[in-house]
């Protein structure tokens, strides 16, 4: 099992990001991708999950609108988009298959001006 992540991506301030998680060795649309970040110096935050099959989505509040999971399921690819980006979004961004412990290997977005 593989999750890639697409590559790191420097954003202004008011713009959006759109990650890719490409999964290998598993059948996509049978488990839920989960999206997780981590700022610099702080936890790992949880920003919610979504099902490959029917592509039905669980956000976490914080985000509000900002955030929407897309999937492609005949090229077994996620997809997290963060829209109205913020300085303190700037964290590394995780995809995951949730409850199996199989994570992609981090985008780092960063957004500065």
């Amino acid at each position: 099992v593989q999750l890639v992540q697409s590559e790191a991506e420097l954003r202004n301030p008011g713009t959006s990001v759109k990650i890719s998680c490409k999964a290998f060795g598993y059948n996509f649309i049978g488990y839920y991708i989960e999206w997780v970040r981590q700022i610099p110096g702080q936890g790992l935050e949880w920003m919610g999950r979504h099902d490959p099959e029917d592509g039905a989505a669980d956000y976490v509040r914080e985000f509000g609108d900002r955030v929407l999971f897309t999937r492609d399921t005949s090229t077994s690819t996620a997809y997290m988009e963060l829209f109205n980006l913020r300085t303190d979004d700037t964290a590394v961004y995780y995809c995951a298959r949730a409850g199996w412990g199989d994570w992609g290997q981090g985008t780092q977005v960063t957004v500065s001006s």
